[in-house]
């Protein structure tokens, strides 16, 4: 095992370099200078520094998420650092009544929607699923089905002016781990359904971007709530404001799919090239850590 893990990320190793020559960088603030957004689950980690880096550069923005006092704090603050204009929402997207309520604010308010930016997700500690499906169904309401409903809702907006969708989902999305099956049922939920959307729309000759953004483990406070019992020994915090850049230059850009930190891309260009060795590799950095708790 432990030789098959140094071939594994010396492949990843040399296959980045690979990535760092080809690929390109062709983000320009410009695109956002004016246009109109609305943000999800503004209030805390990813989402509140989107609403940051949105407002640098100049954006009209409509947030929301459940803790309307935080939220008020970030508005004031956008304004701080240039934003246009900026208007929050308090709202839980646990009630499916809310994502349609939400787009009529940010229509009432903004008048067009340039961007829908989907960020907002329900957490679940790191533990084996215990049977318990409304937690499932819950979990499934939060990180799916309202992201359903709010592209229903924002659509015709959207079409209107050759928008974009910007979703963010996770890494979990595209490689199955132990102790997150319903949070991982939710963003494998999440590429199906907008990667199939994204070719609806073409073959319909609707010009709406659909970029899916696939993250790793992010270093925000939610996250760090999450696996504070388990240390999983393959993976890396990383910066909450790079990740947050590097969701709107995609989207800005209108790309099919962003991965952040790089090697997240390469993983799930190799994860059915060995399935059962990857889940052995997988479950292995769980089973370390809990002999480690053990001796």
């Amino acid at each position: 095992m432990a030789g098959f893990k140094k071939i594994f990320f010396l492949t990843l190793t040399v296959s980045a370099g690979f990535l760092a020559i080809f690929w390109r960088d062709t983000f320009d603030s410009e695109l956002l200078s004016g246009s109109h957004v609305l943000l999800t689950g503004a209030s805390k980690g990813i989402g509140e520094q989107l609403a940051y880096h949105y407002a640098r550069f100049g954006a009209n923005l409509v947030i929301t998420a459940r803790n309307e006092a935080r939220l008020k704090q970030i508005e004031e603050k956008c304004l701080e650092l240039g934003a246009k204009k900026v208007y929050s929402y308090a709202a839980d997207m646990a009630d499916p009544r809310n994502p349609g309520m939400v787009v009529q604010f940010a229509l009432e308010k903004l008048g067009s929607l340039d961007f829908l930016v989907l960020n907002h997700v329900g957490y679940d500690p790191l533990m084996m699923w215990n049977g318990n499906a409304e937690n499932t169904n819950w979990l499934m309401q939060v990180n799916f089905l309202s992201y359903v409903q709010l592209t229903a809702a924002a659509l015709p907006a959207l079409t209107k002016s050759n928008g974009s969708i910007v979703v963010v989902s996770s890494l979990c999305g595209k490689i199955a781990i132990p102790y997150a099956a319903s949070y991982s049922a939710s963003k494998f939920a999440l590429d199906g359904f907008f990667s199939s959307l994204r070719q609806e729309l073409a073959l319909q000759g609707r010009d709406v971007s659909v970029t899916l953004c696939i993250l790793g483990m992010i270093d925000t406070d939610s996250t760090k709530e999450k696996v504070k019992n388990l240390d999983v020994g393959l993976v890396t915090a990383y910066p909450v404001p790079e990740s947050a850049l590097s969701i709107i230059k995609g989207g800005a850009v209108r790309a099919r799919e962003i991965y952040y930190p790089w090697w997240t891309t390469l993983l799930v260009s190799v994860r059915d090239w060995f399935p059962e060795m990857r889940e052995k590799i997988i479950r292995s950095s769980f089973q370390e850590k809990s002999q480690e708790d053990g001796d």
